[in-house]
């Protein structure tokens, strides 16, 4: 079965990093973690949400891999950055990464992120992650995801 433009990217990225991991393109939409979650049978929390944020003075993008069941706490990334974030427009994420917000994979993107990745993906045997598109998703480790990444596990969550 062929890939959509944008899911054959990532997975040629993918097979270029030397994985064997799949992207699978789904009748049903991936576009928030509930769906991607019903759409696979699996935990909230085993999705992987890409979420862009820009630094308030420095405008630089910054990529962190969340639990689809936390939302992020943009004090703790202000940390790490060392300055202020705030959730990015859908044009600068495109800008960014190459994709569209609801299919922001973890790679590859149009130019080299900064990236975090929240601590609570890692107490999972298998995370999804998306692809390309809203419909598109793959299925890997959470150390994998750090490897393709080369992220930071950092604590993101927000409290409550």
């Amino acid at each position: 079965m062929s890939l959509s433009p944008a899911a054959q990217r990532v997975q040629d990225a993918l097979i270029n990093r030397g994985t064997q991991l799949e992207v699978r393109e789904l009748p049903a939409s991936t576009r928030t973690a509930a769906q991607a979650a019903q759409a696979v049978g699996c935990q909230l929390g085993q999705i992987v949400k890409s979420l862009v944020f820009r630094g308030t003075q420095s405008g630089q993008a910054v990529l962190v891999e969340t639990s689809g069941a936390n939302r992020v706490s943009e004090a703790r990334l202000a940390e790490q950055v060392g300055e202020s974030v705030h959730m990015a427009s859908a044009e600068f994420v495109r800008q960014h990464t190459g994709f569209a917000i609801g299919g922001v994979p973890p790679l590859p993107h149009a130019q080299p992120l900064r990236t975090y990745i929240d601590r609570d993906l890692m107490g999972y045997p298998e995370v999804w992650a998306a692809a390309g598109t809203p419909q598109a998703l793959f299925a890997l480790t959470p150390l994998q995801l750090v490897e393709l990444t080369r992220g930071e596990v950092i604590d993101i969550k927000a409290p409550g």
